[in-house]
């Protein structure tokens, strides 16, 4: 036998919630803002000051095709709209209502339609790439002050 002493198991320094809006965007905003503002509740819970760190992908791409099984459809008709007509709205919304719940907020442009040969690029790498390392940066600098 042996005795396991009592205690704080972890602690929450860093919480990070990440969502992924692929398609049909508007049709999900309400729950995506949501569940983003509970996660940030969740972290700060325990008593402590975490760093929330929230970070949303949004697909700009001209079409997505989804799958259900072995049923296949693309957007358009009655496929939904396509994510480039949704993804400046989805962002608007996102920045205005999650992203004064988080410390850092990052939006991570992509195109991808989940057709073969499956694709994928950043709408521009190179603003993505200095958005993601000030981020790192501010919760570098954030971490330092709070721990």
């Amino acid at each position: 036998a042996f005795k396991v002493l009592r205690g704080e198991i972890a602690t929450i320094e860093i919480g990070t919630e990440v969502k992924i809006l692929h398609k049909a965007m508007i049709k999900q905003i309400d729950r995506v803002i949501g569940d983003l503002r509970k996660q940030v509740d969740q972290f700060k819970a325990h008593g402590s000051r975490p760093i929330s760190v929230g970070i949303v992908g949004i697909n700009h791409a001209p079409y997505t095709v989804g799958y259900e099984g072995e049923r296949s459809y693309r957007t358009g008709g009655s496929g939904g709209p396509h994510p480039i007509q949704e993804a400046t709205e989805a962002e608007k919304r996102l920045l205005a209502l999650a992203k004064p719940a988080f410390d850092e907020f990052i939006i991570l442009r992509y195109m991808a339609t989940n057709d073969a040969p499956f694709d994928f690029s950043w709408v521009n790498k190179r603003a993505t790439e200095l958005d993601y390392g000030a981020a790192l940066a501010r919760i570098s600098s954030e971490y330092e002050k709070r721990f």
